[in-house]
């Protein structure tokens, strides 16, 4: 029998891939590669120290937690090197779409001579955490097995999004390739993160202003459960989404209930621009400054500044 690996998006799939007839070891990859600044070179002592940097400043986390949680997972990784076949477990969303062409990187430099597997949700909108034991099982039997070319891809995806410019990957987004149906749809959920000309805010930031307004909603609480629940392509957890509401705090007048302040309305409105009192040279996406591109949501691309 052949030797496999497997590599989840997160602790749930690892806990729900118990009751699936799996054969093989689970390593769980935890990383939020899609906030944040990163390097091309995954794995790297560079690569690490940047990311860590990201996550205690933003999430708090210590360099303990971070060594538990996310080095000795990634140390398990690269102790693995008796597999004939990688397969891989990624949902469709910009989350685990960026996690997924930063392992596939990793992978071609360092697994060059194993099968690498892709096990994915069918339909856009559909996650392993709403499917049966069942149909995990039917997903892996029917999994794909990435060509070379198709390694190549993600890897070169990678590079770009790395990139201290997303308009390198811009003029990437038209790609097709069969195995990876969702990642041009990523790339351009990515690309909607950067500001808007209209009002300053990202898709991201849009989107629950407009979650706001929507609703009755009672406390900062229901506001990210609704973010959760109606989000479609970004494939956030409740932290990003206090996080962003934190970044929008002078927007509401009150959090209970949910209100927005006047300069709310305006913002969503398009009546005022906020991008000047939101600017942070600090905020990566990717390889780029966040404030140094403005998204056009009429014509999908992007200006430099």
């Amino acid at each position: 029998m052949s030797k496999t690996l497997h590599i989840t998006n997160g602790d749930s799939l690892t806990e729900q891939l118990a009751g699936v007839p799996v054969q093989g070891n689970i390593i769980t990859w935890r990383e939020i590669l899609c906030e944040g600044k990163t390097t091309t070179d995954v794995g790297s002592e560079t690569f690490w120290k940047t990311r860590f940097d990201h996550l205690k400043s933003n999430y708090r986390i210590t360099k303990q937690t971070f060594i538990e949680k996310t080095l000795k997972e990634y140390r398990r990784l690269c102790n693995e090197k008796q597999q004939d076949e990688i397969v891989l477990w990624f949902d469709n969303d910009l989350f685990c779409q960026v996690n997924m062409i930063a392992v596939i990187s990793w992978l071609k430099k360092y697994r060059k001579d194993v099968q690498i597997s892709l096990v994915s949700p069918k339909k856009q909108f559909q996650f392993f955490s709403s499917l049966t034991s069942e149909q995990l099982d039917r997903l892996y039997k029917k999994r794909v097995h990435l060509t070379q070319d198709d390694i190549a891809t993600a890897d070169y995806v990678w590079q770009l999004y790395c990139s201290d410019s997303p308009i390198n990957l811009e003029n990437f987004s038209s790609f097709n390739s069969s195995q990876f149906n969702f990642l041009q749809n990523a790339i351009h959920t990515h690309l909607s993160r950067f500001p808007s000309i209209h009002n300053g805010l990202n898709s991201v930031e849009n989107f629950v202003l407009g979650e706001a307004t929507k609703r009755k909603l009672k406390s900062k609480d229901e506001l990210i459960v609704m973010s959760l629940k109606n989000q479609k392509s970004f494939g956030f957890g409740d932290i990003q989404f206090e996080n962003v509401i934190n970044l929008l705090k002078p927007l509401f007048s009150t959090f209970s209930p949910v209100t927005l302040s006047q300069k709310g309305n305006d913002v969503i409105d398009g009546a005022t621009n906020f991008y000047s009192e939101l600017r942070d040279d600090h905020i990566f996406l990717g390889g780029s400054r966040k404030y140094d591109f403005l998204f056009n949501d009429s014509t999908g691309k992007l200006l430099k500044l």
